[in-house]
């Protein structure tokens, strides 16, 4: 019968000690990343501050070319004059700081990765940032000139289309975030087949289903109005045909059986 080895005291408690010290300097490393990206933040946004009447404007601007002539924004708050500005400046801080602070999630997990999936989520990571931003562009350019000239023309007779400040701004962020997520469909598709979850054959015969869902999704995440829920609803539809296109190319990335992660391999 064989003898079992038994690991000494000793050993279990290095071992142990060992494991919390490396998990509390991951503690620290996040900690720090997490102030390096709130200091990104606040830079960004103390840079801004001096313009914040400025970039509202610049965000009104839609609006505004398809209010009925003689009609302006109103603020039906006290603070809202001083308040809705700063909120969006710092709204738009959030928005342009978010490479660097998307590098320092990368930074923070990539020592943990597999060279293979390094190689594949840097790139995504990357085309995510820029689809991201691709959505707000399309919302401001092509979307709000259309919905609010559909929105203008439609008000009854009698009405005079005077809208809040805050109310417009919590409505255009709603928009730049509903069309933000949905232009990241091309990415959400790449990682499921990559992952294995499921394979380019399978998502086709799905596609009824799918664009079904991606104007549920537009029905959901848009006001009631059928122009903004279409103009969301048919780029999912695209963008995951685009997803679909480039996600054969990923099929077969597979992660290699007994590889070792970087940490596990570090041995002599």
């Amino acid at each position: 019968m064989a003898k079992r080895t038994i690991k000494p005291a000793d050993d279990d408690a290095a071992e142990f000690e060992d494991s919390t010290q490396t998990f509390i300097s991951h503690l620290v490393e996040l900690r720090d990343r997490l102030i390096r990206s709130i200091v990104a933040v606040l830079l960004v946004f103390l840079s801004l501050a001096y313009f914040a009447n400025q970039i509202y404007a610049f965000l009104a601007g839609p609006l505004l070319e398809h209010m009925p002539a003689g009609t302006q924004m109103i603020a039906i708050e006290v603070a809202s004059p001083f308040l809705t500005p700063f909120k969006l400046t710092l709204v738009v801080s959030v928005f342009l700081a978010m490479p660097y602070v998307l590098y320092q999630a990368w930074a923070f997990i990539a020592p943990g990765l597999y060279r293979h999936e390094r190689r594949l989520a840097f790139p995504l990571l990357l085309a995510s940032i820029i689809l991201f931003y691709a959505g707000i562009a399309f919302a401001y350019f092509v979307v709000f000139p259309l919905l609010f000239a559909f929105l203008s023309a439609a008000a009854p007779p009698g009405v005079t289309v005077m809208t809040d400040i805050t109310h417009y701004l919590d409505f255009v962020l709603t928009i730049f975030f509903a069309f933000g997520v949905a232009f990241e469909v091309p990415i959400a598709t790449i990682l499921l087949v990559w992952s294995g979850v499921i394979t380019p054959e399978a998502l086709r015969e799905k596609r009824p289903y799918i664009i079904v869902l991606a104007f549920v999704i537009g029905m959901v995440l848009t006001p009631p109005d059928v122009v903004s829920q279409t103009l969301l609803s048919v780029p999912i539809w695209m963008l995951f045909e685009v997803g679909l296109l480039f996600s054969r190319f990923f099929e077969r990335d597979r992660e290699p059986e007994g590889a070792a992660r970087p940490e596990e391999s570090s041995g002599p």
